[in-house]
């Protein structure tokens, strides 16, 4: 076998792959069903207010978690949402880096924001 269709061949063989795990990685986030979020959502408020109950100050809008479920964190942000919600400090730094992929969005009184 020639060396160029080995190097053909291994290359559209990775492609192929990587393409099917964005598929199937995306196929999984429209999977979750609506109880799922639910638990997501609820572990998420739970947090907060365990965290509210220790005095946290959640003015401006902090990671409140960087591990809530595999692959979810859970950030506070102002609704509406404001300049420092997006300064890299308040955000989850597994989220940014993409080891999270998925998160939940509560405001500073503990009010589900987004879920994405």
């Amino acid at each position: 076998m020639p060396k160029t269709y080995l190097v053909i061949l291994i290359t559209v063989t990775l492609i192929l792959t990587a393409f099917f795990t964005l598929y199937l990685n995306n196929a999984f986030v429209k999977a979750l069903s609506k109880t799922e979020i639910d638990v997501i959502v609820n572990q998420a408020k739970f947090l907060y207010s365990q965290n509210k109950g220790r005095g946290e100050d959640f003015s401006k809008g902090p990671c409140l978690s960087e591990v809530l479920m595999p692959d979810w964190v859970v950030d506070i942000v102002h609704s509406p949402r404001e300049q420092i919600d997006d300064l890299p400090e308040n955000q989850c730094l597994s989220y940014r880096e993409g080891r999270a992929k998925h998160f939940v969005e509560l405001d500073i009184k503990g009010n589900l924001v987004r879920v994405k």
